[in-house]
């Protein structure tokens, strides 16, 4: 890969507890405003056909509405991004119920439960709501999912020229799932990428990939929201970087990777 991948947000998406979109959610990532946590309430996606919207979990749904928001944000064609989705946990509440329906004694699965259990569902319910034929990605990283998605959307624009849309969200589990991993709120980060040197609005950052260990005890540049969420999802790990951007300001973020190193990401604005 390139020693350093240069890239342009063109359009942003943040869904949250009290954080019902990017635009309005500025203020409380820049401090201007105070944050008060809300549930979210997202509707079945209108984007889909009436069958394929009732069958959308609230996984699916938390996905789908980051994605159509940066989309819209960065004024491209939806049906023309090639697409990147990361997710540490998938969609939960469908594996716990799978697995719930094969402890009971006639072991049925429901097929809509077995068709929503795969990683890439949300990829498929965009694809199908869109009509994109493009190439598309679905990582599951753990909690790293948000830096190798950005790693992997980055390279595919660089290397591609292509604009690429990176979606990256988790949701809550069902117990006794949400026992052995913890997820308090519903979080969703969304984003298209451009390549460094194509016109449009938005961030330049820059993405370089270091060898060693994780370094522990590191310190973020943490804001009041990222400070508020720290901890409650494996995607809240993005927010350090959305206040930068909100604020306008530079700022060099170390992310873990899984194989011991780190991504190291340099906001400049642009």
């Amino acid at each position: 890969m390139p020693e350093g991948l240069h890239c342009r947000i063109a359009g942003l998406a943040l869904i949250g507890p009290g954080l019902p979109g990017w635009a309005e959610s500025r203020p409380m990532l820049t401090g201007e405003a105070a944050w008060v946590s809300a549930a979210l309430d997202l509707p079945p996606p209108a984007i889909l056909p009436p069958t394929e919207r009732r069958r959308t979990s609230a996984s699916v749904r938390l996905a789908l509405a980051a994605a159509t928001a940066a989309a819209a944000d960065s004024g491209l064609p939806p049906d023309g991004l090639d697409t990147v989705f990361a997710s540490s946990n998938g969609d939960g509440t469908v594996v716990g119920g799978i697995l719930e329906a094969l402890s009971r004694p006639d072991g049925v699965v429901s097929p809509t439960q077995f068709h929503n259990s795969v990683h890439n569902a949300a990829a498929g319910y965009w694809g199908i709501a869109t009509g994109s034929t493009r190439s598309s990605v679905s990582l599951g990283c753990h909690d790293d999912s948000f830096p190798v998605g950005l790693m992997q959307a980055g390279l595919w624009a660089t290397t591609t020229g292509e604009p690429v849309l990176f979606c990256a969200y988790d949701a809550p589990l069902p117990p006794p799932l949400a026992e052995r991993r913890p997820v308090e709120h519903a979080l969703a980060v969304a984003m298209v990428l451009i390549p460094g040197a194509s016109t449009g609005h938005g961030h330049g950052f820059h993405l370089h990939m270091l060898p060693g260990q994780r370094q522990a005890g590191k310190s973020w540049p943490a804001g009041p929201v990222s400070r508020a969420l720290a901890g409650s999802n494996p995607i809240a790990c993005a927010l350090p970087l959305l206040e930068a951007l909100a604020a306008g300001r530079v700022v060099v973020l170390d992310f873990d990777l899984l194989d011991g190193g780190s991504l190291r990401l340099s906001v400049e604005p642009c």
